[in-house]
């Protein structure tokens, strides 16, 4: 778990040097309130406190749906993503390696759907610690200051009928986040920490789904390596969907798994309701797993 926060340094520090002190700010609230909620729960269960926060999943979670959210989002919001997090994906279920969805993207998935207007509301410059202070804690308008991720820009205007030649399809900003989230991905892998298998399938199916919209009609479909620079995919690929515990556990399983979280990924940020599809691509899959799993049992040594 602590290598995996490690992981992600490049990634939340490119974010913050795009966008400020946001991002700090509440990965520090959330991983407060996963600690408190997870101390409580584990109190009311009677079972001992210091080694299941010692273990650093709940710290990781709380993380990992920080830096998911908007970083200037109000404070109430990450108190109660975290709060449901902890709650309904991982401690309702029996604690860590029993929960069958990734709890993080389960919090996520909550707070998208409740509370869309201010998960949809992101910085779009550098703001100052009091400007970030004021905007968190005191709901300050910041509409100067914000706007829609490029993924949501660029499906509002397609859905308005402009094409991909008259539209800006970079984002300078999130790759340089998604690149930061690969080499702490690749870190991950060197270290054997994840295997191989998920992140790899995942990108490929991003790549094959992509390619074939775009190859179908290339000017109303974004191409294959803007959904690669855009959005969560990076974060997706080697933090996201390799959950140890949510994620498939045979090898052909993991290929499989991944590929269907890549193809999905790319089917609901173009046909689906919401500009990004990590959160519930994962979610789905998380569903589909035992069956992969039954279906992919490697042979039996000797049989």
């Amino acid at each position: 778990m602590r290598q995996v926060i490690y992981a992600l340094v490049l990634g939340i520090g490119a974010h913050y040097y795009f966008f400020g002190w946001g991002v700090f700010l509440q990965i520090v609230l959330a991983v407060a309130v996963a600690i408190a909620v997870e101390s409580t729960f584990l109190r009311i269960r009677k079972f001992p406190i210091k080694p299941a926060i010692s273990d650093g999943s709940a710290i990781l979670t709380a993380v990992l749906l920080a830096i998911s959210i908007p970083s200037i989002a109000p404070w109430w919001l990450v108190v109660l993503g975290v709060s449901f997090a902890i709650v309904f994906g991982k401690q309702l279920y029996g604690g860590l390696g029993n929960n069958p969805f990734n709890p993080a993207m389960l919090g996520y998935g909550f707070l998208l759907i409740s509370y869309p207007l201010q998960m949809s509301t992101w910085a779009s410059e550098f703001l100052s610690l009091p400007q970030t202070l004021n905007v968190i804690f005191n709901s300050s308008p910041v509409d100067a200051l914000s706007g829609a991720t490029r993924l949501d820009t660029l499906k509002t205007q397609l859905a308005l009928g402009k094409t991909t030649d008259e539209i800006e399809l970079y984002s300078v900003a999130q790759m340089w986040i998604n690149a930061g989230f690969l080499l702490g991905g690749l870190y991950l892998m060197i270290r054997q920490v994840i295997m191989w298998h998920i992140p790899t399938a995942f990108i490929m199916g991003v790549v094959v789904m992509a390619s074939i919209l775009s190859l179908s009609n290339h000017q109303f479909y974004i191409p294959p390596q803007n959904h690669l620079i855009l959005g969560a995919t990076m974060l997706g690929a080697f933090f996201i969907a390799t959950d140890p515990i949510s994620a498939s556990t045979t090898p052909k399983g993991r290929l499989i798994y991944g590929f269907l979280i890549g193809v999905l990924v790319v089917i609901i940020r173009t046909f689906g309701g919401y500009p990004d599809g990590v959160a519930f691509a994962v979610l789905l899959m998380n569903i589909a797993v035992p069956l992969i799993d039954y279906y992919t049992q490697p042979r039996v040594f000797g049989q």
